[in-house]
């Protein structure tokens, strides 16, 4: 199965939702963040990929890295996604929908059950914010 490289955020706010995003043509709600230009860095590429998405500014050095996790993508059938995922604080207010963004999310535990969720949102990053998540075998 071949592998999409990425750099993923996971963003919780003061109330402990998380930011979730919703590219253009796709159903499926995962972190935001995207695939590494030629010579980045993950972290680089994070950085780059929130600027250009969701118009965020951030300094690599304030990411902290939380490991690197692998799913079944959630729009390539038949790929894998091996992401490098970094958490990150920002201000919510500062966010807005660009580029191949069609929308964003704040969501709560209670609306996972309900929203149409990427495999590796599901499996290890929100886990991550909410370990109640990883209890209940989400």
């Amino acid at each position: 199965m071949p592998d999409i490289h990425v750099s993923a955020a996971v963003i919780v706010d003061e109330d402990r939702r998380v930011l979730v995003v919703r590219k253009h043509d796709t159903t499926r709600f995962m972190q935001p963040g995207g695939k590494p230009e030629p010579g980045e860095s993950a972290a680089q590429t994070l950085v780059r990929e929130l600027e250009e998405e969701l118009g965020i500014r951030l300094d690599e050095r304030k990411l902290t890295p939380l490991g690197t996790f692998v799913s079944a993508a959630a729009n390539e059938p038949g790929h894998r996604v091996v992401a490098a995922a970094f958490a990150a604080t920002i201000d919510p207010a500062s966010v807005r929908v660009q580029a191949e963004l069609a929308e964003l999310r704040w969501i709560s535990p209670a609306d996972v059950p309900t929203l149409p969720l990427a495999p590796l949102s599901l499996e290890h990053l929100l886990p991550l914010a909410w370990p109640e998540l990883r209890a209940q075998g989400t």
